[in-house]
């Protein structure tokens, strides 16, 4: 195939549809605005020299479960995940944490020291799920609208999927399993009382309890190198520091894909979109933002519970009403008191990361799209997600040696595509989560001939997996027979 391929953005999907296109034979370039590749999925010595810190996404439990990822063999090029002993933990004040551990038997364990209705009422919720988890993710990891390979697999999950996590959350008694629950549903950015947050909660307790949630060795920039790797090892060229404003200076590709949101598509000139697509872009949502705060420690977290320690993740918010409360008031556009943190420990599988004694924690906290505090207090978003932490870490700021805050105006500089300081490609409320970004079957056409959408803004949405560039560069090869 001689066909040329032009990709604009060198994301995850973006450099993942590059790949696919350029192991057909097409002639394949990437544009990159910034001087490096990657997007959010980049690392970088932020604390100081010997320090690596992912710029976005820390922890991948789709990354290494992700069949586009296994196509392209990322780990013969290299990449090497890290599995922590624990996958995500859930502190509770004045009592036991919960722990999504690998393995149902292990997590229901823990849940059966609470009370046996729990343990119970936990493998009756995944059990069925788990067996099929393979053709599920087949299912989940493409477009909603489309006939599933495997119909029985994913009608069992269906079952599931539509409840808000709220309802679900009334199976359990105890906060451990709740906050298990809750703290999976919250990487939606959504209250826990919105439909399909259920769906998020289970998928994600599902992949912790099979390959958990692992990083990436020596950061998340080592999954964007093995991309870059496949990439060039099949004649594709990547081209930094040029920005695409006018898709005409591109020549005529037979295939251009777009690793944009609807903003950056909407202002890119030369594009002959549909008015009704055009329409449906410019409707969009980007939903919440993240204030996020990387630290350098002298040690180890100091949670008030050691095993805590050996999580990948830990979701930081307190019960289950307490996260849906600080998800509501971001959702509104009020900055919580005490915001939801997802925070990551990479230092307690990839000591790698940090000098010799020293530990990084990643974390952000969700607040309103494009929220930047007072003046007298442009971190007060950061302040409140230390506070948040140090409420189940006592003595956390004493092991601060260095803190880095990232609003969502830096963000967003940064990164063109986290708008507002929103990190998902756009808000899961309401049709957006099955109709990314319009209303169509195939959500990777743009109705423009030869132009497709690859971006998290397309189905499953945000995460470095490299999913929605993969169908997209799959459905671009479809058209071209």
């Amino acid at each position: 195939m001689n066909a040329r391929a032009v990709v604009v953005g060198s994301g995850p999907n973006g450099l993942t549809a590059a790949c696919v296109l350029a192991r057909a034979g097409m002639d394949v370039t990437v544009a990159e605005a910034q001087p490096t590749v990657g997007g959010a999925a980049r690392s970088a010595d932020v604390l100081g020299p010997g320090t690596t810190v992912d710029l976005g996404a820390a922890c991948h439990p789709f990354g290494a479960a992700s069949p586009a990822f296994a196509a392209l063999g990322l780990q013969e090029k290299g990449l090497e995940w890290l599995t922590p002993e624990v996958a995500a933990a859930h502190p509770l004040e004045g009592q036991a944490p919960g722990l999504l551990l690998q393995g149902l038997d292990n997590t229901t364990e823990g849940l059966r020291h609470a009370t046996h209705n729990d343990a119970a009422a936990w493998r009756a919720l995944h059990n069925g799920p788990l067996n099929h988890l393979p053709q599920i993710l087949s299912g989940a990891l493409g477009p909603l609208l489309q006939w599933p390979d495997h119909p029985a697999a994913m009608a069992g999950f269906g079952l599931r999927a539509p409840w808000p996590a709220s309802m679900l959350a009334r199976l359990f008694s105890t906060e451990q399993a709740k906050g298990l629950l809750a703290g999976s549903a919250a990487h939606a950015s959504f209250p826990m009382s919105a439909p399909l947050t259920g769906a998020f909660a289970v998928l994600f307790n599902l992949l912790g309890m099979s390959n958990g949630w692992p990083v990436a060795k020596g950061g998340t920039q080592a999954i964007v190198e093995a991309l870059v790797a496949d990439l060039t090892a099949h004649g594709g060229r990547i081209e930094t520091g040029r920005l695409v404003t006018d898709t005409r200076e591109l020549g005529e590709p037979e295939v251009l894909m777009l690793d944009l949101t609807p903003r950056q598509v909407l202002c890119m000139r030369g594009l002959k979109l549909p008015a009704r697509y055009r329409k449906s872009l410019s409707r969009w949502s980007y939903g919440t933002a993240v204030h996020k705060v990387d630290l350098l420690l002298d040690g180890p977290v100091p949670w008030y519970d050691s095993r805590i320690t050996q999580a990948g993740t830990v979701h930081v918010g307190g019960t289950l009403k307490e996260i849906n409360q600080a998800a509501r008031l971001a959702a509104r556009g009020t900055m919580p008191e005490r915001p939801f943190v997802i925070a990551a420990q990479p230092t307690a599988v990839d000591p790698s990361r940090a000098p010799e004694g020293r530990h990084i924690l990643w974390a952000y906290a969700q607040i309103p799209h494009g929220y930047r505090g007072p003046e007298s207090k442009p971190n007060l978003a950061g302040d409140r997600l230390v506070q948040q932490i140090e409420r189940f870490a006592p003595g956390l700021r004493e092991r601060i040696l260095h803190r880095v805050d990232h609003s969502p105006r830096y963000l967003e500089a940064m990164n063109p595509n986290l708008v507002g300081g929103s990190i998902g490609g756009g808000a899961l409320s309401g049709l957006q989560q099955v109709f990314r970004p319009a209303p169509q079957l195939n959500p990777y056409r743009t109705g423009a001939p030869g132009v497709y959408l690859c971006s998290s803004s397309t189905p499953p949405g945000g995460g470095v997996h490299g999913m929605g560039g993969y169908n997209a560069a799959t459905t671009a090869l479809r058209d071209l027979t």
